[in-house]
């Protein structure tokens, strides 16, 4: 660790013990938002009459609060928030009432919760750990997830015949496992409409699985000098080429170049054997300068946005929603995200051990009590106990 690092390292756990004996551990959370980059960006995505005395920092608040909480109803979390009312001092909020709340939920543009959304992102990946692999370039993880809604309820979320739904397309930085590219979208996008919108930098690797299946932006890919990793699909037209030369690692099976579809360029098919199965995985690859074995490590790696939409769902709001409006869904949506990037920039920069779960469902327990949130989330280690054993003879 070099010596500017450290002393950014010793400087914010000053300034959090700093705090600590007045503050809740909520407070402290949020002390990773800067306060006056919200209330800029609160001025310009605010529509209609200035409020009176709400604000949209308490809009965000609550509904922090409420994703934090795993409150189920928005009457539930405003009742939380005003048996909480003498601890809301630091925070520079007031209790409010259920109605006042939805009302800005359905009205307010979501799309404030957006900007704050990218403003923590880009402080997350400025301190986010490398991924594990050799090269240095950029490796992103492209999934996409379906959250299923009631038409009934939420008839502008048009998906099927009598099923509504939205879309959350992510595409996962593996430094750090954070959400870089996303959107949000109606349930009938299909994932490759979203990816060839994506501004990737050159030199970097994406991994996807066959769901993006577009030759035309495979194309596209190599052209801007992006290198992919996915599956090939059995129905795929394939011409063989030569194998290529060299030892194989334990579980490749093959490894060749070959012509696919209309595809006038050569790519390169990598077969791999999962010994825990026995089944045999075929990838497509542009990149000719790794070894077989990084190729299939790299599409084992995108199990990780399958993990994060899975994490997502288990512990944030994203799958009720406490407003039917489209405003209200992506209020609700962005505010989450905005949970999970608090957290995982709490665990990078306090390097702390607990997994993002664990660091949840701690902080649910102790969210307004007034204590050191490093202390609670780093507690001292278990001093060994000496034991004297007489001697009998």
């Amino acid at each position: 660790m070099g010596y500017n690092e450290f002393a950014k390292n010793i400087n914010l756990i000053k300034e959090i013990r700093a705090v600590a004996h007045n503050n809740t551990i909520l407070r402290q959370i949020v002390a990773f938002l800067p306060r006056h980059e919200f209330d800029s960006l609160a001025k310009d995505y605010h529509q209609g009459q200035k409020f009176r005395s709400f604000t949209r920092w308490t809009q965000f608040m609550v509904m922090f609060i409420g994703q934090l909480s795993g409150r189920k109803s928005l009457r539930d979390i405003v009742m939380n928030v005003a048996a909480q009312s003498s601890k809301l001092y630091h925070l520079a909020i007031r209790p409010c009432s259920r109605a006042t709340l939805a009302r800005v939920n359905e009205k307010q543009p979501a799309a404030l919760f957006e900007a704050v959304f990218f403003k923590l992102l880009e402080r997350c990946r400025q301190i986010a750990p490398a991924h594990r692999f050799k090269f240095k370039s950029k490796l992103y993880l492209l999934d996409a997830t379906t959250i299923d809604l009631c038409l009934s309820l939420f008839p502008w979320a048009t998906f099927r015949k009598t099923k509504g739904a939205v879309k959350l397309h992510v595409g996962l930085d593996a430094d750090g496992y954070l959400p870089t590219f996303i959107s949000l979208s109606d349930g009938k996008t299909h994932e490759s409409n979203w990816a060839n919108a994506l501004k990737l930098p050159r030199g970097s690797f994406v991994v996807f699985d066959r769901g993006f299946n577009d030759y035309a932006w495979y194309q596209a890919l190599m052209k801007n000098g992006v290198f992919f990793v996915t599956r090939l699909k059995s129905n795929a037209v394939v011409i063989h080429g030569p194998k290529r030369s060299g030892r194989k690692a334990e579980g490749i099976s093959e490894d060749r170049e070959i012509f696919l579809g209309k595809i006038p360029d050569s790519l390169r098919m990598v077969s791999y054997r999962d010994p825990e199965t026995g089944k045999e995985l075929r990838f497509i690859t542009n990149a000719d300068h790794l070894s077989a074995k990084t190729i299939a490590d790299l599409y084992k790696e995108r199990w990780q946005i399958e993990l994060f939409f899975k994490w997502i769902k288990q512990n944030l709001k994203v799958k009720t929603f406490l407003g039917t409006s489209k405003n209200a869904v992506l209020t609700q949506i962005w505010i989450a995200l905005c949970v999970y990037l608090l957290l995982a920039f709490l665990k990078f920069k306090a390097k702390i051990d607990l997994s993002m779960q664990q660091m949840l469902r701690l902080l649910q327990l102790n969210l307004f009590d007034r204590r050191d949130l490093l202390a609670l989330l780093k507690p001292p280690d278990p001093q060994p106990v000496e034991c004297r054993q007489f001697s009998l003879f």
